[in-house]
C-alpha cells in the first residue's frame, strides 16, 4: 500500500501539471481524482494498522471496526473531493468554456497513468479473485461483501481509475477533434459521477459493517461445524456471528453439552470450549450458553 501511495502521488502531480498546461476539464477531473486517491491511501493505511491493534481492557473486542471508520472517511473524501470538484468544474466549463491546448502532454500523462493503474488493478484483481474462490463467491460479489474494507476500496478505486482515464481520454480527444470544450467538460462531469457512485457504494458498505453485519453463510456454517466438532458439544440451537473487523467475528451460541455434567462444572466446560474456538484466526470472541431442551438443533447449510 505504501508503493500504491507513492505511485498515486506521482500520478497526481503529473496530471496536475498536464491540467495546468492543457486547460482540459477532463484532465482537471483526473488530477482531482488522483489527489483524492492519494489521500485515501493514507486513510486506508491508517485503517489497516489501527484495526490490527490487540484487544485491551478498555476494548475487549479489539479495534477491528477502526478499519470501517477510516475507510468511511476515505469514501467521504472521495465523494466530496473527487466527485464534487470534478462535477463542479465540468459544469463551470459548460457555462464558461475555455479552449485547451498541448494535447500531446495530456495523452502522454493519460497513457502512462493507464499503465501504472492497470498494474495496480491487476494486483487488486488477483487478490479479490483468490479470496472470492476461497469464499465460494463471484468476484464482484466478494468485492462488495468482503469484510475487509481496504481490499474493497483499493479494488473499486483502481477500477474507477481505469474507467476514468478512458473517459478523460475520450473527452480530450473529442475536444481536439471538434474544437469544442463541451465534450471535455462532459468528460469531467462523467468522471465525477463515476467517483460519486463508487463513493456511495463504499460508504454504504462501511455503514453496514459499523452497524453490525451478520457473517456470511459460508463462515456461519464453518462456525457451526467448529462447535459441533467439539467433543463436549452435542448440539447447537442458536448461533450468531457478527463481524468485528476484517476477517474477525464475534460468536454467540447456545449449545447442549454431551453427557450429564455436574452443575458446578458446566461453566468451566463452556468457558473451555469458548477459549478453544477463539484459537481460530477469525473468531475474536466466543460466548457460549446452555440450550433448553425444547429448542431445535441447527445443522450446517440449513440457513
Amino acid at each position: 500500500m505504501v508503493l500504491a501511495f507513492a505511485a498515486n502521488l506521482a500520478i497526481a502531480v503529473a496530471k496536475s501539471v498536464a491540467a495546468a498546461l492543457t486547460g482540459s476539464a477532463s484532465m482537471v477531473a483526473e488530477a482531482t481524482h488522483s489527489w483524492a486517491d492519494t489521500g485515501n491511501e493514507v486513510l486506508l493505511l491508517i485503517a489497516n494498522r489501527r484495526s490490527r491493534h490487540p484487544a485491551d481492557r478498555a476494548h475487549p473486542l479489539g479495534f477491528g471496526r477502526e478499519a470501517y471508520i477510516w475507510s468511511m472517511f476515505a469514501a467521504l473524501g472521495l465523494f466530496a473531493l473527487g466527485a464534487g470538484v470534478s462535477i463542479t468544474h465540468g459544469v463551470q466549463e459548460l457555462i464558461h468554456p475555455e479552449p485547451a491546448s498541448d494535447y500531446g502532454v495530456a495523452y502522454a500523462v493519460l497513457g502512462i497513468s493507464f499503465v501504472l493503474e492497470a498494474i495496480s488493478f491487476r494486483q487488486a484483481y488477483r487478490q479479490v479473485r483468490s479470496e472470492a474462490a476461497s469464499a465460494d463467491r463471484d468476484l464482484l460479489e466478494h468485492a462488495l461483501k468482503t469484510s475487509d474494507p481496504t481490499v474493497r476500496a483499493v479494488f473499486a478505486e483502481d477500477a474507477a481509475a481505469l474507467i476514468g482515464l478512458v473517459i478523460a481520454f475520450t473527452g480530450v480527444l473529442a475536444h481536439q477533434l471538434t474544437g469544442s470544450p463541451v465534450p471535455d467538460a462532459i468528460g469531467s462531469i462523467l468522471v465525477g459521477v463515476l467517483l460519486g457512485v463508487i463513493a456511495v457504494v463504499l460508504i454504504d458498505r462501511n455503514r453496514r459493517f459499523l452497524v453490525g453485519e451478520e457473517a456470511s453463510p459460508q463462515l456461519r456454517d464453518a462456525g457451526l461445524q467448529a462447535l459441533l466438532d467439539l467433543p463436549e458439544v452435542d448440539r447447537v440451537t442458536m448461533l450468531r456471528m457478527e463481524y468485528l473487523g476484517p476477517r474477525q467475528v464475534y460468536l454467540v451460541a447456545a449449545v447442549d453439552l454431551a453427557g450429564d455434567a455436574a452443575e458446578h462444572t458446566v461453566a468451566e466446560i463452556l468457558d473451555r470450549c469458548a477459549r478453544r474456538l477463539e484459537q481460530r484466526s477469525h473468531i475474536r470472541k466466543a460466548v457460549l450458553s446452555l440450550a433448553t431442551a425444547d429448542e431445535p438443533a441447527l445443522t450446517p447449510g440449513a440457513g
